[in-house]
C-alpha cells in the first residue's frame, strides 16, 4: 500500500480576490511541488464532486442550498467579513467534499495506506449553518459521516493542528460522543472558540490552547501529554487530519513559531497512533497555510513522511 494524493483543477477556480490570503496560488504550490521527483511513486486521483445530500446530512439542507445559491454568474460576492464566492466557488467546495471522500474510500477499502488531501476551500471553520474563515462546507466532518454511512464504522477522531481553532468541527461533532475532535491552536486568537473546557457532550472535545511564540517544546508537550493519550483513549477506527501549516512561525496569520521539523513530527506521531488504533487508516485535508514557500515546503515534508508509513 501506498498514499494516495488527491486534488482537482476545480480548486484553483475559486476565486477569493485580489490579496485574500486563501488564494488560488496555495493549491498552485502545492501540486507543484509534488510534482518532484520524490513523488513519481505518490497514487493521484481527481477528486470528484461530493454528494449535494451528504453535505445536507451534516450541514443545515437550507444553508446548503443558500451556499450554492449565492454562487455567482460572474464577480465576487462575500459571505461574511471575510468569506467569499466566485462562479467557480460552486465546483471547487463540491470537489473538496468529494476529495475528501474519495480518500476514506481508499483507506477503508485497504488501497491505500494514508492520503493526503489537496483541496480548497478548506472547511474546519463552517458551522453548520453558518460559513466562515475561508470555509463553506465542512470537509472533515463530511468525510466522517460518510465513512460512518458507508463502512459502518462508529467512531471516527478528527486531530486538528491548524494555529486556528477549528470551530466549525467542534460545533458538529459537539453533541455525538462517537466523533472527537482534538486541536492544538493558538490561544487567543480567531475564531475565539476552543477554550479548554469546552469538552463536549462526553468529554468528546479535546482543545489544546498555545500561547503566543510557542514553538517545538510546547506542541511536543502538548501532543505527548495531552494530544496522544487522548485520541488513544477515544479509541477511532479512522484518523482523520485537518492539516493546518500556518502554525509555522514564518505565517503571517497568527503567532506561533513551529519550525519545518515540527510538522515532520507531528506526522510521525499521528501516524504511529493511526497505526495503533485503527490499522493505520489516516487521511489527512488541508486547511491553513498562507506562507506559500513555507505552505509548498511543509505539505512536502507531511506528505514525504505520510509516504514512509
Amino acid at each position: 500500500m501506498a498514499t494516495l494524493f488527491v486534488t482537482h483543477h476545480d480548486c484553483i477556480g475559486h476565486d477569493t480576490g485580489p490579496g485574500h490570503p486563501e488564494c488560488a496560488d496555495r493549491l498552485r504550490v502545492i501540486q507543484r511541488v509534488l510534482e518532484g521527483e520524490e513523488f513519481m511513486f505518490l497514487h493521484r486521483e481527481e477528486a470528484p464532486k461530493g454528494d449535494i445530500d451528504l453535505i445536507k446530512s451534516v450541514h443545515d439542507p437550507a444553508y446548503v442550498d443558500k451556499v450554492m445559491a449565492t454562487i455567482p454568474e460572474n464577480g465576487i460576492v462575500s459571505l461574511d467579513g471575510d468569506t467569499y464566492v466566485s462562479p467557480g466557488s460552486g465546483n471547487a467546495a463540491l470537489r473538496s467534499v468529494g476529495g475528501a471522500c474519495v480518500a476514506v474510500d481508499a483507506v477503508m477499502a485497504g488501497h491505500e495506506h494514508n492520503a493526503f488531501v489537496g483541496v480548497r476551500p478548506p472547511g474546519h471553520h463552517a458551522e453548520y449553518e453558518r460559513a466562515m474563515g475561508f470555509c463553506l462546507f465542512n470537509n472533515a466532518a463530511v468525510a466522517a459521516r460518510y465513512a460512518r454511512d458507508k463502512y459502518g464504522i462508529k467512531r471516527v477522531a478528527v486531530m486538528d493542528f491548524d494555529v486556528h481553532h477549528g470551530n466549525g468541527t467542534q460545533d458538529l461533532f459537539f453533541n455525538d460522543p462517537d466523533l472527537f475532535y482534538c486541536s492544538t491552536h493558538q490561544w487567543p486568537l480567531y475564531p475565539g472558540t476552543g477554550a479548554e473546557s469546552e469538552r463536549g457532550c462526553a468529554n468528546n472535545i479535546l482543545n489544546v490552547g498555545l500561547e503566543a511564540g510557542a514553538g517545538t517544546a510546547e506542541i511536543q508537550h502538548a501532543f505527548r501529554e495531552t494530544v496522544l493519550p487522548g485520541l488513544a483513549a477515544f479509541k477511532p477506527e479512522l484518523l482523520i487530519v485537518s492539516a493546518g501549516f500556518d502554525a509555522h512561525k514564518n505565517d503571517p496569520l497568527a503567532g506561533l513559531s513551529l519550525c519545518d521539523d515540527d510538522f515532520i513530527w507531528m506526522t510521525q506521531q499521528l501516524m504511529a497512533l493511526a497505526d495503533e488504533q485503527c490499522e493505520g487508516r489516516l487521511v489527512s485535508l488541508l486547511e491553513g497555510g498562507y506562507d506559500l514557500p513555507t505552505l509548498a515546503r511543509c505539505v512536502m515534508l507531511h506528505v514525504r513522511t505520510l509516504m514512509m508509513g
